[in-house]
């Protein structure tokens, strides 16, 4: 006997019938197992099934049914053993559906790495199986956003999400970034702001670069991924919102929680389904089927044929695998050489001449980015050092220096906070500057390690 308070509820029958087959103890040596099907509500019908065909149960199914045509007025016996050959159809049409979404995930690219083709057939379960927030993390131009879009159309063909994808760059919203979010009630007809939420009600919320959402912000999410409800700034009549969240993060989210700019209780949140994307260095092998891929989207943008002549797909491929080149923007990086060359093509052809045109533009404008000397210092403290706003490269750059020309963490506050310190009644330069440095995820050890 298995009690239930109620038979209907999805979450409850499955517990209860997954606890009753984990203690069960099957012993396949000496019994059969049969599931009868045919009886029970329908919620009941689908949990036995599937912790049959997950082999939770060691069991054949059985259904009965009245009596057929002609047939035996005792009614119908059908038992289904889903270890047979006969169902390995159904089982492959399965697989092909997945390997089909996860095509879809990775933009039509048959990848090589196997790090991306994990990333994207556990993607695809997930999408498929939850509505939970999913945490995108990995360097600019690693392909957050794409990921976001696609993510979405494959909710839609699973029939997971109906409504459109809303796409936010957090660092844009600053100080109005609670109203944008919740929507604002305002005085006067047609003046109500309805707010991210709203627009993203049935579908899909990408928040990218998470991490610059206001504190206030960051909580008010979190509550909407707990309760489902939220009161609009200037109104205290809550309203509901079901989406799908996915966020994303271009800085390591242990050190964004550590230096403050992520809420611990939403990373906790976030935490559950987190993705790494790894950058473009990392997946070398992939370069070719993305560069020829790229090469097919610049062909649709212009109009016309592009190929490249045999040496100089070679030449390209060279220097793109080596591992000395960086790739430090990623696929931005390889998408705007795939679209050069693609625009600069004499007669339709990338030539040797072209490539190697195009493989010393490239090294000039990584040489210019990397002779930034803030780049360089922030580079040995920092994981992602170009992911932080200019304002915060040369501010923290500075305060680097600092340290690194100071004796102790007093004596580096004490001349950095030589002019505002005089007005404070606490004196505590070194626990200013030690909350600074945490921002980012850094301590005095950190950096001055590289002094």
């Amino acid at each position: 006997r298995i009690d239930m308070a109620d038979p209907w509820d999805f979450q409850e029958v499955y517990g209860r019938l997954y606890d009753f087959a984990a203690d069960y103890g099957f012993d396949e040596d000496r019994e059969r197992y049969h599931v009868h099907l045919t009886t029970g509500t329908h919620v009941a019908q689908i949990c036995w099934f599937l912790l049959t065909e997950s082999r939770h149960i060691p069991a054949r199914l059985i259904q009965t049914g009245p009596p057929r045509d002609g047939g035996d007025p005792q009614g119908t016996l059908d038992v289904i053993d889903l270890d047979l050959t006969r169902y390995n159809a159904l089982q492959r049409r399965f697989e092909v559906a997945q390997r089909e979404h996860s095509a879809l995930l990775l933009g039509g690219v048959e990848t090589r790495s196997p790090a991306m083709l994990a990333l994207a057939e556990r993607l695809d379960l997930v999408a498929g199986s939850t509505d939970a927030p999913i945490f995108l993390v990995g360097q600019p131009g690693t392909g957050k956003s794409a990921l976001a879009t696609r993510l979405h159309e494959l909710k839609l063909i699973r029939r997971r999400v109906k409504g459109r994808l809303v796409q936010v760059n957090c660092a844009t919203l600053r100080e109005g970034a609670l109203a944008a979010l919740l929507g604002q009630r305002r005085m006067g007809p047609g003046n109500d702001r309805p707010g991210f939420l709203r627009e993203a009600d049935g579908g899909v919320l990408f928040l990218d670069q998470i991490d610059d959402l206001p504190a206030e912000a960051q909580a008010a999410l979190l509550q909407v991924l707990e309760t489902g409800r939220y009161c609009p700034v200037g109104s205290e009549a809550e309203v509901s919102a079901r989406f799908q969240l996915v966020a994303a993060a271009s800085q390591d989210p242990g050190a964004l929680v550590r230096s403050g700019r992520l809420r611990a209780d939403l990373h906790a949140r976030l935490s559950q389904w987190q993705f790494q994307l790894p950058p473009l260095a990392e997946r070398r092998e992939d370069i070719e089927p993305l560069l020829l891929h790229l090469m097919s989207e610049s062909e649709r943008q212009l109009d016309r044929k592009t190929g490249f002549n045999g040496d100089a797909l070679s030449r390209y491929l060279r220097f793109a695998r080596d591992p000395a080149t960086p790739w430090p923007g990623n696929m931005r990086d390889l998408q705007a050489s795939a679209f050069r060359l693609a625009v600069l093509a004499e007669r339709g052809r990338v030539t040797l001449a072209m490539v190697e045109a195009e493989i010393s533009l490239l090294k000039a404008q990584w040489s210019a980015a990397g002779a930034d000397p803030d780049g360089d210092l922030l580079a040995e403290a920092l994981p992602h050092p170009t992911a932080l706003d200019l304002f915060d490269r040369v501010q923290l750059a500075a305060v680097i220096r600092i340290c690194r020309q100071s004796a102790n963490l007093s004596a580096a506050g004490r001349q950095l906070f030589a002019a505002s310190r005089e007005g404070k009644t606490s004196q505590n330069d070194a626990d200013r500057l030690r909350k600074y440095l945490a921002r980012f995820g850094l301590d005095w050890a950190a950096v001055t390690s590289g002094a």
